[in-house]
């Protein structure tokens, strides 16, 4: 590695390490999940609007994709209720583990997507995680509707980074980022009547506590780690990024041990599980390595 390269690879580091706050913030936050989400979404993205590579490429996105794209924004929103529901609904590590599917669910939804072939060993990866998933089902106890919550998310995450992927391939990612999530916080607003009508005791109004980990979460867990990563991506190779941002649940699984103590609230089965998921989704960019080494596109 190169001085830059080995710069862009500490920061994305620390990107992925931030991100792994996210789901601490979430838990600490009084808000239910679908005003969190609304919140998140609102603050993060006028805080966007102070980026200048927004404005001098945002006229660059045709009208045409602007739908497309608000589309993905509403799966983006969905996700992110999903998950922070998940949390909710269980603790950190469980709500973390099930998230750690989405590569499971990206191997079969992207061919479908993008009209290739399903690579063997992803489908092997795959079969793998289907037993962890019911090891985990089986020993959650109590937290099962916030597992179902958090694979829900994971289905969700795949489908919308796959859109993504097309996306960010013609258009610069900023004002797409910009588009999706105001897109998403326009599709809660004409929402919320209606929840608030099916969930009537929620609270909207955040204490003084919530707005300090609203703001936290929307800009230094969001914005800032969006564009050092953004900045870092142009450095690394994709096997080097894909390797690094699949340690975000193991850091956010320690982290949520060492501040909230969910390992003494789960068996011991549970972590069996998550340990096979977190092996195979970390395990899964050096099979692609050597399969791709073995089998290179003409």
């Amino acid at each position: 590695m190169n001085a830059d390269q080995k710069r862009a690879y500490l920061i994305l580091h620390i990107c992925v390490f931030i991100w792994g706050f996210t789901a601490i913030l979430g838990n600490l936050i009084s808000l239910q999940e679908t005003v969190l989400v609304w919140y998140r979404m609102g603050i993060t993205s006028v805080s966007l609007l102070f980026i200048p590579a927004l404005w001098s490429n945002i006229k660059n996105v045709p009208k045409k994709e602007i739908l497309k794209i608000a589309g993905i924004g509403v799966l983006v929103a969905l996700h992110w209720i999903t998950f922070y529901g998940a949390i909710k609904y269980s603790v950190v590590s469980v709500a973390l583990t099930a998230l750690a599917t989405t590569s499971f669910f990206t191997s079969f939804i992207e061919p479908l997507f993008m009209k290739t072939k399903i690579k063997f060993w992803e489908v092997l990866s795959g079969a793998a995680i289907i037993p962890a998933i019911y090891l985990i089902f089986y020993f959650t106890g109590e937290y099962k509707i916030g597992f179902i919550l958090g694979l829900l998310s994971a289905l969700l995450a795949a489908i919308f980074s796959v859109l993504n992927k097309k996306m960010i391939a013609k258009h610069h990612a900023v004002p797409i980022t910009f588009i999706e999530l105001s897109c998403g916080f326009i599709f809660l607003c004409v929402s919320m009547p209606v929840y608030f009508q099916i969930f009537e005791d929620v609270t909207l109004l955040p204490t003084q506590k919530d707005w300090f980990y609203l703001c936290i979460l929307s800009v230094l867990c969001t914005t800032i780690p969006f564009i050092l990563s953004l900045n870092s991506l142009r450095h690394l190779s994709a096997f080097t990024s894909n390797i690094t941002i699949n340690l975000e649940p193991v850091y956010g699984i320690l982290l949520a041990s060492a501040i909230f103590k969910d390992h003494k609230n789960l068996h011991t089965g549970f972590y069996f599980g998550a340990g096979i998921i977190l092996l195979i989704v970390f395990l899964n960019p050096l099979i692609n390595k050597y399969f791709n080494k073995r089998n290179p596109v003409n």
